[in-house]
């Protein structure tokens, strides 16, 4: 196969950051027409060698070809007229602008000066129906879904003509029938001779679309290979370097006492003025893993920052063990029996410039173990650091006197893992525990969840990760649009049924004592 069949060629990228070698000599070859994944943990350097090729940085060394051709890519600019476009992970649209305004932006059609809009609209309607996109023009970004966002960010690099479409973790917002609708498109622009790199850590995608794979893993290049030739396992061990069981290892719950109630509660939107979470009623047993799914943005935020206390309730109950603690304060709840493993790491799970061991202690430092007259004992922190960081494997560079922000996103979430399901609680709230982390340190969390629940504490837990829900939980309550729309058991339910619900195209009508 001569060099002429590779529409892009990276060879040899290096990219550094102060402190760290995101990609160490890298060398990614993308054929003419075909699906190639780029696999890889979070921080493994995925999303910094597309950003450049795409011109979003320029690296300290390598050649960049195309169609044989060596070409240098200073900006985003230069991609585009290179035919190389880039559906980023999180939206680039104007919000108040149209569907067809976003689409044409920066590449406005004109004649003798004057926009002819009529022509971009039929080019654009053309475009949507030969690909199946099915999106309205007039429509206002801010009034549709994410998943048809999404199409309209398509819809942008294919009005470019461009032929080579970089989709960075294309699904994470999406529910399983859009993803299956994407998929779709993506084989079909194949189809069309459009190439496509598609960066995931996601290994079904892969085995349903991509035709090759290649595996980073700590900035550096692991190998490439072809996608039918191979199984997810491979694909998981290649990706984190040792083998990983995808299923999670649990018996059934035998749940007893009622931990947690919440009736009737309602939480009140920071956006609209209608309700975040209306009328929201559940139970949660000590031994059982309850499970609220949905899209992002349905009102489990919310929801939980109504059972922590960091929001306001406008009305209903929530019961702890027995006790209305609707009013209480959150270090009440904190010392009452809640532990809570919070969706934002940075605003609500850690103080970044505190040192770890400080982190470690954060709702605990007045306890007496930790404080003596008023004063922190200082060897104790330590002690209590270093056997966590040690069970829970949290690296950092400097132990227990690590300043937190130096740390990797995946070490603060098990910093924060450690600290919650060490304290003493009958509930613990875990909210998105493994988002971006790699296989490896899933696997670790979710067994330290299901040992939680078979010691006795009750688990609610949030999550937008449909494996993660099907895998880990005893009880799915679907959540859309501020209300649960029904209740399904992960051994019986289809990711499809779920997608209903999610879509909020399902309901059910719970009866909630």
């Amino acid at each position: 196969m001569g060099n002429e069949d590779y529409v892009i060629e990276m060879l040899h990228i290096r990219k550094e950051f102060p402190g760290i070698v995101a990609n160490d000599d890298i060398t990614l070859q993308l054929k003419r027409g075909e699906i190639h994944a780029l696999l890889g943990e979070n921080g493994a350097g995925k999303s910094t060698l597309m950003s450049v090729l795409f011109g979003l940085y320029t690296p300290e060394k390598g050649t960049i070809k195309k169609d044989g051709q060596e070409v240098h890519i200073k900006n985003p600019n230069d991609a585009t007229d290179l035919g190389i476009g880039m559906v980023h992970q999180h939206f680039m649209l104007v919000d108040i602008f149209t569907v067809l305004d976003n689409i044409i932006l920066g590449a406005e059609p004109s004649k003798f000066g004057f926009l002819t809009k009529a022509d971009a609209r039929k080019r654009v309607m053309e475009l949507s129906k030969k690909y199946n996109l099915k999106v309205d023009p007039d429509a206002k970004i801010q009034d549709i879904t994410v998943g048809m966002q999404q199409r309209v960010e398509i819809l942008k690099m294919l009005y470019r003509d461009n032929e080579v479409l970089i989709f960075d973790e294309p699904t994470a917002v999406l529910t399983p029938q859009e993803i299956d609708e994407l998929m779709k498109i993506m084989k079909e622009l194949a189809a069309e001779g459009k190439s496509i790199l598609f960066i995931t850590h996601k290994l079904n995608e892969i085995k349903e679309v991509a035709d090759r794979c290649s595996i980073l893993r700590k900035g550096k290049y692991i190998g490439t290979v072809n996608v039918a030739d191979t199984t997810k396992e491979e694909l998981s061990s290649l990706m984190v370097g040792h083998n990983v069981s995808l299923k999670v290892a649990k018996e059934d719950a035998k749940p007893t006492d009622e931990v947690l109630t919440v009736k009737n509660l309602c939480v009140k939107s920071k956006n609209h003025n209608k309700d975040a979470v209306h009328n929201v009623s559940f139970r949660v047993k000590a031994g059982e893993i309850v499970c609220i799914a949905g899209i992002d943005g349905n009102g489990q935020t919310e929801l939980v920052g109504g059972i922590t206390g960091l929001e306001n309730v406008t009305n209903g109950q929530i019961i702890l063990d027995g006790e209305d603690i609707t009013k209480k304060s959150i270090r009440y709840r904190n010392t009452h029996g809640i532990s809570h493993v919070p969706e934002d790491r940075h605003k609500h799970g850690l103080v970044l410039d505190y040192s770890l061991e400080d982190n470690m202690v954060l709702q605990r430092y007045f306890e007496k173990d930790f404080n003596k007259a008023g004063l922190m004992k200082r060897d104790d922190i330590r002690r209590y650091s270093d056997v966590l960081a040690e069970r829970f494997d949290v690296r950092s560079g400097e132990g227990a006197k690590t300043i937190v922000r130096s740390m990797s996103g995946g070490n603060q979430q098990k910093a924060i893992v450690a600290r919650e399901m060490d304290r003493d609680h009958k509930l613990l709230i875990a909210v998105q525990p493994t988002r971006g982390l790699d296989v490896g340190a899933i696997e670790y969390i979710h067994k330290a969840i299901v040992n939680e629940r078979d010691n006795g504490s009750a688990i609610l837990l949030v999550s937008l990760e449909l494996d993660e829900v099907m895998n880990l939980s005893d009880r799915i309550l679907v959540m859309y649009e501020g209300e649960i729309v029904g209740e399904v058991d992960p051994k019986t339910t289809t990711l499809q049924e779920l997608g209903l619900y999610m879509s909020g195209a399902k309901r059910d009508h719970r009866k909630e004592a």
